[in-house]
């Protein structure tokens, strides 16, 4: 059984940065590793995912901005933040699941609001 734990959302001025921290559980190192959002209104959608090797993948959204990385020893998943974007305002959820974009395991979510 794999438990995630989120931290690290608040809110920030356009422009400005964060960095959310996601705590496993339980065995999730041959899992993809990745950061969800849901806007309200929207639909939950993928923004980074990171492998069991190391390799990432982002949404076209946040390529260049965001950046996905894990401390194995830590057993913890962060996604920096950078440049942000009233649009980028949602409940930001860390999964971990077999499939990329496909989460067998969910945090309870952390908010991020940017302002304009």
């Amino acid at each position: 059984q794999v438990q995630l734990v989120e931290s690290g959302g608040g809110s920030v001025q356009a422009g400005g940065s964060l960095r959310l921290s996601c705590t496993a559980s339980g065995y999730t190192h041959s899992y993809y590793m990745g950061w969800f959002r849901q806007a309200p209104g929207k639909e939950r959608e993928g923004v980074a995912s990171i492998d069991n090797n190391g390799r990432t993948t982002y949404v076209d959204s946040v390529k260049g901005r965001f950046i996905i990385s894990k401390d194995n020893a830590k057993n913890t998943l962060y996604l920096h933040m950078n440049g942000l974007k009233p649009e980028d305002t949602a409940m930001y959820y860390c999964a971990a699941g077999l499939h990329l974009w496909v989460g067998d395991y969910w945090g309870q979510g952390t908010q991020v609001t940017v302002s304009s």
